[in-house]
């Protein structure tokens, strides 16, 4: 029975698609976890003549996999695989052209900045970084042309939820892509093709991934153009995950719903938690009442998410000894693992951005970001508070 057609529609339940969906068993052991097919050619019955495959960068059966599991949990046609995702953005810009322009929500990942300001402005493209929870400053920004709509919500690090559906619909009418990264909701939380946009990026280095033990990045799509241009990107640059990382990245997609689960749930009575603390000024985190965009949160969420930042009340050299004081929250970049992180934006993911942006968006000395995981939540709340103390 082939349980990659069973599996692998739109209307499929998230939790049976994470399982089974571009994961049928082997053909011929019968193997039900996904080989690792470890080769980078294949053997052809004549010149031109092969099964689908003939070089690894171009295609692997382990990627395969991986690309239809992944298009399956977003609800889309198609996937990509990348080594990394700061690949994956790198594979859509370099489908723009130059004098390109490309509306950018202020508050993303360090890297997807870096990447933008430093490497591909240099070729022409047209950056403009602006708050995109400012409708009105949108849709001035896309006069008189727009190409591209890059949005990321909720943000890093700020947790700044945006408006997919009302964004899309604003570029729709210029003509412009969208573009969302839904790394930190990832699809069980949130489904950005649903609410109209184009492409769709993931990091699955974390939640996907979900054992810091894998780098990799994707895009999914349901547009059949854009799909063949990144396809073509995808082989031409080729910066294509390896098949044991796109078997690692399949494993974690496996648990995906129930860590999730556990994630929301950790982060939220955390979140309250340190609502209360004395030496905690400001706590962000969409599923608290005092977030500015709860609301929206509500209805284009399932749950919020295991990502916390918060505000800590002291000068930078009490913020640096606290840091250094957490025991089971490990001190360190990256996010979405099982085991929980914790990092100071300002000098670690978003040291790239310079200061005065930083400024803007609010990542202040005393801004900290969690990445909440799944051990027991008082465990990890004792450990907050020795931290603080």
């Amino acid at each position: 029975m082939n349980r990659v057609a069973e599996y692998s529609g739109k209307d499929g339940r998230i939790e049976t698609l994470a399982i089974h969906a571009g994961q049928a068993p082997e053909a011929v052991t019968g193997a039900v976890m996904t080989p690792v097919f470890q080769t980078s050619t294949y053997a052809q019955r004549r010149p031109g003549e092969h099964t689908g495959y003939d070089y690894a960068r171009t295609r692997n059966p382990t990627r395969d996999a991986l690309e239809a599991n992944l298009a399956a949990l977003e609800g889309a046609r198609f996937g990509l695989g990348f080594a990394s995702g700061c690949s994956a953005a790198a594979a859509i810009q370099h489908a723009l052209n130059p004098g390109d322009r490309v509306l950018v929500s202020a508050d993303v990942y360090g890297g997807t900045f870096r990447l933008f300001d430093k490497v591909f402005r240099r070729t022409g493209i047209d950056y403009v970084f602006l708050d995109c929870r400012d409708h009105a400053a949108v849709e001035k920004a896309m006069a008189p042309k727009c190409t591209m709509l890059w949005l990321e919500t909720p943000s890093n690090p700020m947790l700044m939820v945006l408006d997919i559906e009302r964004l899309s619909a604003m570029a729709k009418r210029r003509g412009a892509t969208v573009v969302a990264d839904n790394t930190f909701a990832t699809p069980v939380l949130q489904r950005p093709l649903a609410l109209g946009a184009d492409l769709v990026v993931h990091s699955t280095t974390k939640y996907l991934g979900g054992h810091s033990d894998v780098v990799g990045g994707a895009i999914v799509t349901n547009d059949a153009d854009w799909h063949a241009r990144l396809s073509f990107l995808q082989n031409a640059v080729g910066a294509v995950p390896a098949p044991w990382d796109c078997f690692l990245a399949l494993r974690g997609t496996k648990t995906l719903h129930l860590r999730m689960e556990r994630h929301c749930e950790n982060a939220l009575k955390i979140a309250r938690r340190l609502e209360k603390h004395r030496r905690v000024s400001k706590v962000i985190y969409p599923g608290l009442e005092s977030h500015p965009q709860h609301a929206l949160a509500k209805r284009q969420m399932k749950a919020f998410g295991g990502m916390v930042s918060f505000v800590m009340d002291a000068p930078l050299a009490e913020v640096r000894e606290a840091l250094g004081r957490f025991e089971i929250f490990a001190l360190a970049e990256s996010l979405g693992g099982v085991e929980s992180l914790v990092e100071h934006p300002a000098i670690m993911t978003h040291a790239s951005v310079p200061k005065e942006n930083r400024e803007k968006l609010g990542i202040s000395d005393g801004l900290i970001r969690l990445s909440v995981g799944v051990e027991h939540v008082d465990d990890l709340i004792a450990d907050l508070e020795n931290a603080l103390r």
